[in-house]
């Protein structure tokens, strides 16, 4: 009974997608998972609960339509901590209970408890009730994800100085935070925050962000966060975090400045979750992020029968791209030949506004010596634009002049997450800036600035030779 092809440690977007893809290759894949309930990170206390944290705030503060009705617009007056966390338990909930009907539907056994390897294939699963179970697999996936890492010089108190995944536990709506660290998740949760009328302030040492989204992106977000009154405190080191006695926060930094504040969200990087795997027993070692090294092709470790995918292998750290990983590992995992995915695929950011960016940036198609030329749209040049009351938005594309092929394109404004796909599917089709100006466009759509930017780039080309 405890024998078994595959066994995945760890339910997020790597080892839902590996277990069911073993599964339905016919294969005994049993999944386990130390959380209260399946779905990992991404489900708890990641992916979905940040994005409908986003979503609701949105919603319930009428963002989207101040362009019309002006900024004083609200949809609820009063916006508290148990409004947000009211929509984001349903949709918890729900997830969690499709992914138990896919385990269910496609016979993956799945087992709560902590695994720790006894040599490379066996591992021992301490289960919540204390009982002790050993299993054999053929191959092992580890898709633990990561968690947040927590330098000790940061008295974190679980109230006011939280990480990433205690923010969504919080009571009460603070006026005022500071946000250390400008990368992807404190990006996102500072903006969004902002949405909520709090007045942020971002810090970070490095004095960019962002820095791998094309830079004319970066530049238009950072105006539309200045615009708002966020402060961006870019090139400055958080020396020091304190509680003081009246409840309240006090930031130094290294430059002498003290921000006081309602709350402090420590989101400086994170650190792969296997310091409870025992991965000696196993032969294998982390970095000292905790992140473990695979073939990029195959996501094969060291050691030839056990496999690693998702955020616990380092960038992307995206739960589409982790999703792939798993299922890529779990066929190679069984015998399968697994195709190479295409080359490109969209990076996403859930901020407010969203960005999404797919092929190359100009500043590597510089480095890389490739002629180009850009074409760019903006949301209110488009009719669906003036309809949602959109003064902002922008999409740009880089097209080669040899080729005429499409390079990259980045957008930033309401939706860009969803518009980036037609320009995924023109770059892995290898389609030329002749797609954008021959092809139709519903009309009106935000789409439509396909178009747009598409005919820029034509008229700065001239015709084809």
């Amino acid at each position: 009974m405890n024998q078994y092809d595959l066994v995945v440690v760890g339910s997020g977007p790597a080892g839902r997608r590996g277990a069911i893809q073993a599964a339905k290759l016919g294969k005994k894949v049993l999944v386990v998972e130390q959380g209260k309930r399946v779905g990992g990170v991404s489900v708890h206390t990641g992916t979905i609960p940040s994005k409908t944290l986003r979503e609701t705030a949105l919603n319930l503060t009428g963002w989207r339509e101040r362009g019309f009705y002006g900024r004083a617009y609200r949809v609820k007056q009063e916006i508290s901590a148990d409004d947000l966390r009211r929509r984001l338990l349903i949709t918890l909930d729900h997830e969690v209970e499709v992914l138990e009907h896919q385990f269910a539907r496609n016979r993956v056994h799945n087992v709560r408890g902590k695994a720790s390897f006894l040599d490379p294939q066996r591992l021992e699963i301490i289960k919540d009730d204390g009982e002790r179970i050993e299993v054999t697999a053929t191959s092992i996936l580890l898709a633990v994800g990561t968690k947040p890492f927590r330098p000790d010089y940061i008295p974190f108190d679980h109230k006011a100085i939280l990480d990433s995944d205690e923010l969504l536990e919080i009571t009460d709506l603070p006026r005022s935070m500071v946000v250390i660290g400008a990368g992807v998740i404190g990006i996102e949760y500072a903006t969004i925050f902002s949405a909520l009328d709090t007045a942020v302030t971002v810090i970070d040492p490095k004095s960019t962000m962002l820095d791998f989204i094309d830079k004319e992106i970066v530049e238009d977000f950072t105006y539309q966060l200045r615009d708002r009154n966020m402060k961006l405190m870019l090139g400055q080191k958080a020396d020091k975090v304190e509680k003081l006695p009246d409840g309240k926060c006090s930031v130094t930094l290294d430059n002498g400045r003290v921000i006081n504040c309602e709350m402090v969200l420590f989101a400086a990087g994170r650190m792969g979750a296997t310091d409870t795997l025992n991965l000696a027993a196993a032969g294998l070692e982390a970095d000292s992020r905790g992140r473990l090294s695979v073939n990029p092709e195959t996501f094969q470790t060291t050691v030839p029968n056990i496999y690693a995918a998702g955020d616990v292998v380092g960038f992307p750290s995206l739960a589409s791209t982790s999703m792939e990983q798993g299922r890529i590992a779990a066929r190679v995992a069984v015998g399968v030949i697994a195709k190479e995915p295409p080359k490109y695929f969209p990076y996403g950011i859930y901020a407010v506004p969203e960005i999404s960016t797919c092929g190359l940036t100009e500043e590597e198609v510089k480095e890389r010596g490739i002629p180009y030329e850009c074409g760019i749209a903006r949301f209110r040049e488009t009719s669906r634009g003036h309809i949602m009351g959109l003064d902002s938005g922008l999409l740009k594309m880089i097209f080669s002049l040899k080729t005429r092929r499409l390079l990259g394109v980045h957008i930033v404004g309401e939706g860009a997450t969803e518009l980036v796909h037609i320009g995924q599917a023109v770059l892995n089709l290898k389609g030329t800036v002749e797609y954008f100006v021959e092809n139709t466009f519903n009309y009106p759509t935000l789409a439509e600035a396909y178009k747009i930017a598409g005919l820029d780039a034509s008229n700065r080309m001239g015709e084809p030779k």
